[in-house]
């Protein structure tokens, strides 16, 4: 806004004290009404703006014929050519200046909470950096910064003051103090760091001197360094690199919460950026970290307790800042949400705490309306401690202990004192009913009468590793009612106890885990039902608890997003990992939790088996398609670019034909081509063929091998030309010629499923028109029905099936229906890859030595197909085990019963054994019809 101080006044204290008023008033007679007003009523409030006034009147009279920006401005460009000697008492003009401008533009109502704490932190900042660069400089004068210039003194030669607490969020009080952590960067210095370490120690303490020292001219800014790591025993300043090591050893949630408000705000700038990048995984953890809301819980009531604020509220002597219902109880309730989510969401990390509430309520961590009262509440209790501070200029956050102190501060404020003792009361109240539900830990409830045999069990969980510390245990207190009363629902409690117990006995450690439930009821009761299930899936929870951060993380329940969404958002997630096994870790991290998104959508009945195997595949394949290109960049980091064309990723079996099941492994075929290249050109080069096989390896290795966080997927290579004879990676000339020449019926039977995952464009195209040539060449032969019935005969002879809840193997189950489409697809030489379009394609064969498959016998094969795919996903997410109705129990037999359509009128297992035996008969003289000609 350009318009003048005078156009933008919009309300004015009332004068508490009248002579000062009027002595003000006489004094400033020449301004017009409502400026000379608004400086008398301000007197007639506080002495320490009074004398202000008086001290600065020439000054003042010209800056309010201006905008308070363009005034503003002019006192921080006033200071630029300043020279150290002269510096301490210009910075306490300056201060003086902002001091009564700021406070003016907050009581007339020109400028907002923000802008006047904005334009408090743009002085600080100036301040802090024209101390530090004028002290370097001195510093690199007489010789004592080794190697540094004088045009090093621009970024205080590698020192940088972090701003913490409000100076960092640019959220500076009226009176405030400054909180820095005073670093540098050991790198810029080598081994010579040792003697810049003391110059910078030197030009901290002078620092501080310059800007809190209290003179004539005034003080610009107490400062307060308390704030670095381990400060009763480690100098003013430090390196970096002794700073990250702090924190990463010995960092506690308090220094967490202070780095959300962290910024870099005088001296070397980008360096204080990197060592706060570094810091990222400290203060953002990459699990949703509920125990930050005990570790709140505990710092609010110690601080409460030293100060003595745990009495009843009254308008007297509340503290503002620390008291019940106080600004500290809408920062810390903002800053450990912030904590718990902004891990894994970058969007919450927002320094300021109008922000953060913003953001909060965006991503539905907080309701809108819960948020919009906070902020109000915020910037309330933030304008009422900055007249109480404008009164003396004391950093105070405590309402005076007399009712006039009162009646002063609510002049100020421009109400009479009833109203404002009653406003401030409700609000006080408001605030405090808002946050502390979130804070204090919740009573321990009885829980439900146990049996014999469920007491045994749940006497045993003292003994569980996730159990043994006391602050697990203590969260765990309070949470067992609530599991057991949850339990009591299942449709077995007693099957649902013996998983919930298995559950528990294999979490490594409690604390995040019960946090989170205690904090996301919600929780308990997926937990219960994935129990009462899926004691598979109880487990595997159990290995991977981190994977039920999703579930709370906002869009657990949307829409799938599919492979190319999915490939996006695992390749940026990889992209802003520099180390190599911290991407793979990042990776099996990532995977894990839509695996477990799936297989709970699935158990919940929001999708079918048949639409989890579809989304099980496009994981897998959006899995492949990020992972590869970073295998590709590591190897070649190490033995140079692939020579030639470069290679690709071909999925077989299920993988190929996009359909998996929660246990799936993968089938893979790598195909390169070197294009006559004979080998790379890197550090380390490599042949062609060793290169693409080393190659091969790693991307194996990197789907496979155990990590910190587990592995990926199975990996299976066997389908690969010669098998297990063959090298691990494939020529295309060579995969051409013995597909050509040399394969059997049974390998272009899998290329009619095979699919280009990843890898190099123009050789996938070339693949796939060479895949369709072949199966619409070899498909034509006159003994493919022959080998197809040799082969089913041996896979009956290795693999019998054992009947019953056998969906997989056996005559007419999901192997022989599989084998009998790849069959049809290969004879009619169609490119289909699922099941359901092979069996289609077979209406489209003819010839004498092919047989056309009929409608019914499509229709017979189908159904059969359905019911077996049905079951065999669904059994895979029950157990890993073949399928026995003796261990999966009532819930996991309802489970089973659902999928394949039965009424619950017909939960009994023989029905389904009966409607799964029956159809495997049909389809399997469906395929024998086939197969006979």
């Amino acid at each position: 806004m350009s318009q003048n101080f005078a156009a933008r006044l919009t309300r004015q204290p009332i004068a508490y004290d009248r002579d000062q008023a009027s002595d003000i008033a006489s004094h400033f007679a020449d301004l017009a009404p409502d400026l000379r007003g608004l400086l008398a009523n301000t007197a007639g409030c506080s002495p320490y703006l009074k004398a202000l006034m008086r001290r600065e009147a020439d000054w003042l009279r010209v800056a309010l014929t201006l905008s308070p920006e363009t005034a503003f401005n002019a006192v921080m460009v006033a200071l630029n050519e300043i020279p150290l000697d002269q510096l301490p008492n210009a910075l306490r003009q300056a201060k003086r200046r902002a001091a009564l401008l700021t406070a003016l533009a907050d009581l007339g109502g020109v400028w907002s909470l923000m802008q006047v704490t904005g334009a408090l932190t743009d002085l600080a900042d100036r301040a802090v950096d024209l101390a530090m660069q004028r002290l370097v400089a001195d510093e690199i004068r007489r010789g004592k910064l080794p190697g540094a210039t004088a045009d090093d003194a621009a970024t205080a030669g590698g020192m940088v003051s972090l701003a913490m607490g409000k100076m960092g969020a640019a959220e500076l009080n009226y009176s405030s103090d400054i909180d820095l952590i005073c670093l540098f960067d050991q790198d810029r210095y080598g081994t010579d760091w040792q003697d810049a370490r003391a110059a910078f120690i030197r030009v901290t303490r002078k620092m501080a001197a310059m800007l809190s020292d209290n003179t004539a001219e005034g003080y610009v800014f107490r400062t307060d360094l308390r704030l670095r790591p381990d400060a009763s025993v480690t100098p003013v300043c430090l390196s970096m690199a002794a700073a990250e090591a702090y924190y990463e050893a010995h960092g506690r949630t308090w220094e967490r919460a202070a780095y959300i408000k962290a910024r870099p705000c005088a001296g070397d700038i980008a360096a204080g950026e990197r060592f706060l990048k570094a810091l990222t995984p400290f203060v953002w953890r990459k699990h949703l970290d509920f125990a930050a809301i005990q570790d709140a819980h505990d710092m609010r009531l110690r601080i409460r307790e030293h100060r003595g604020l745990n009495g009843a509220v009254t308008v007297e002597g509340h503290n503002m800042k620390l008291g019940q219902g106080g600004i500290r109880e809408i920062e810390f309730f903002t800053q450990t949400r912030q904590l718990i989510a902004g891990g894994r969401d970058v969007t919450l990390r927002d320094r300021t705490t109008l922000g953060g509430l913003r953001a909060l309520a965006a991503k539905d961590w907080l309701p809108s309306e819960v948020a919009a009262d906070l902020s109000s509440l915020y910037t309330q209790h933030r304008d009422l401690e900055h007249r109480i501070q404008m009164v003396n200029d004391e950093q105070t956050h405590t309402l005076p202990t007399t009712p006039e102190g009162i009646a002063r501060i609510a002049a100020l404020c421009g109400q009479t004192e009833a109203a404002f003792r009653t406003d401030l009361l409700d609000r006080i109240a408001r605030t405090d009913r808002l946050t502390e539900g979130f804070f204090a830990p919740t009573a321990v409830e009885s829980g439900p009468e146990l049996s014999d045999h469920a007491a045994q069990i749940v006497k045993g969980w003292a003994n569980y590793p996730a159990l043994r510390s006391d602050r697990a245990a203590a969260i765990f207190q309070r949470l067992r009612p609530v599991l057991l009363k949850r339990l009591t629902r299942a449709a077995n409690p007693d099957e649902a106890l013996v998983a919930l117990d298995g559950f528990l006995a294999g979490l490594p450690s409690g604390v995040q885990i019960f946090s989170l439930f205690e904090a996301n009821p919600q929780l308990v009761d997926l937990i219960i039902d994935i129990a009462a299930t899926s004691p598979n899936l109880a487990r595997y929870l159990s290995r991977n608890a981190s994977v039920l951060d999703a579930v709370i993380g906002g869009s657990f329940f949307d829409a799938w997003p599919g492979t190319p969404a999915l490939t996006a958002e695992l390749s940026k997630r990889l992209n802003d990992i520099p180390d190599y096994e911290r991407k793979l870790d990042a990776a099996r991290r990532w995977m894990k939790e839509w695996h477990f998104r799936i297989g709970v959508h699935h158990l919940r009945g929001l999708i079918d088996g048949f639409e989890a195997g579809k989304q099980y595949a496009d994981l897998a394949e959006a899995v492949i398609a990020a992972l590869w290109p970073v295998v590709c960049t590591d190897f070649a980091a190490k033995h140079g670019a692939a020579p030639g064309r470069g290679a690709i990723v071909l999925g077989m079996g299920s993988m190929g034909a996009g359909r998996l099941n929660a246990g799936s492994d993968l089938d893979l075929i790598m195909i390169y081509d070197a294009a006559g290249v004979e080998s790379s050109d890197g550090n380390r080069p490599l042949a062609a063929r060793p290169y693409y096989a080393r190659l091969t390896q790693a991307m194996v290795t990197a789907l496979s091998a155990q990590m910190a966080e587990g592995r990926l997927y199975e990996v299976d290579v066997r389908l690969r030309p010669s098998g297990r004879q063959g090298p691990v990676a494939t020529s295309i000339d060579s995969f051409r010629n013995y597909q050509s020449s040399e394969a059997w019926t049974w390998e272009h039977l899998a290329l009619t499923r095979a699919r280009v995952l990843a890898g190099e464009p123009t050789l996938a195209a070339e693949v796939e028109a060479f895949r369709r040539a072949i199966i619409a060449e070899k498909g034509q032969g006159a003994s493919v029905l022959k080998d197809v019935a040799d082969m089913r005969a041996r896979l009956a002879e290795a693999k019998p099936g054992t009947g019953g809840w056998d969906a997989k193997f056996g005559p007419g189950r999901l192997m022989d229906i599989e084998l009998l489409a790849q069959t049809l697809a290969l004879q009619a030489a169609s490119p289909a890859r699922s099941v359901e379009r092979q069996i289609a394609a077979g209406s489209q064969i003819s010839g004498e030595t092919k047989a056309k498959l009929s409608y019914s016998d499509q229709t017979a094969l189908l159904d059969a197909y359905r019911l077996c795919w049905q079951m065999q996903a669904a059994s895979k997410l029950l157990s890993d085990k073949p399928l026995d109705p003796a261990t999966v129990g009532l819930g996991g037999q309802a489970f089973l019963l659902r999928e394949v359509g039965a009424a619950e009128t017909e939960a009994s297992t023989q029905t389904l054994t009966d409607r799964l035996a029956q159809a495997a008969a049909l389809a399997e003289r469906a395929i024998l019809a086939h197969l006979n000609g």
